[in-house]
Order: C-alpha cells, then structure tokens, then sequence
C-alpha cells in the first residue's frame, strides 16, 4: 500500500513539474521591445563582441529571470547592472528573459571526443 500511495505522489509531483516547465517565462516579442536598452552592451540580441559583457543569447530563460531580479534587489552587484534592473518590472524581466532564451546561442559545450587532441 505504502509503496503505491508513493507512486501516485511521485507521478503527482512529475505532472506539475512538467506543467510548471511548459507554461512561458515571458513574452519574446515584448522583451525584443524591452531590450533595447541592453543593446549597447550585449549586442542586440544578447552575443557581444566584448569580452566584458556575458553572452545572453540562449542562456535559460529562468537562470536570465533570477539573475535579473538579484541584480534588483542587490544580492547580485555590478555597478551597471544593478543601475538597469533597478526601474525593471516582474513582467519587464520575465519579457527579457524570455527573448534571450529565445535566441540562437552562441556558447556551446564541446561534446566529449570533439575536441581533436595534439599529436
């Protein structure tokens, strides 16, 4: 009996991770509109040139969203950022998130055996 009511707990808890997953963080046309502020230093669709500034593009649109709000609240500190996020909305950085997650990376990890090694 006990291990069946664990089973039903477990598919429970798998259905609503999996719904939680599926529903959007954002809008990635409205955050393509919202970005227009982060072009000068991440490139206008989140892949700068400089070094100085991370790759946006394709990062997890959660991992951009908690970023984001850290960088807002102050536990995250950079001088520019915490300037940027300080006037975002919830649904500004949910927006954001969602448009940088939407594009095309342009960091990937190489996959084992792909590196070729020096003979």
């Amino acid at each position: 009996m006990m291990r069946v009511v664990s089973l039903a707990l477990g598919a429970g808890v798998l259905a609503a991770s999996l719904t939680v997953a599926a529903q959007p963080i954002g809008n990635v046309e409205a955050g393509r509109e919202k970005s227009q502020a982060c072009i000068a230093c991440h490139g206008a669709v989140g892949a700068s040139d400089n070094v100085a500034f991370p790759m946006l593009a394709g990062q997890h649109a959660d991992y951009l969203y908690h970023a984001l709000k850290a960088y807002k609240n102050g536990d995250r500190q950079n001088a520019i950022m915490n300037g940027q996020a300080a006037g975002l909305s919830d649904e500004d950085m949910r927006d954001l998130a969602a448009f940088y997650a939407a594009q095309t990376p342009v960091l990937s990890t190489p996959q084992r055996g792909s590196v070729n090694s020096a003979e």
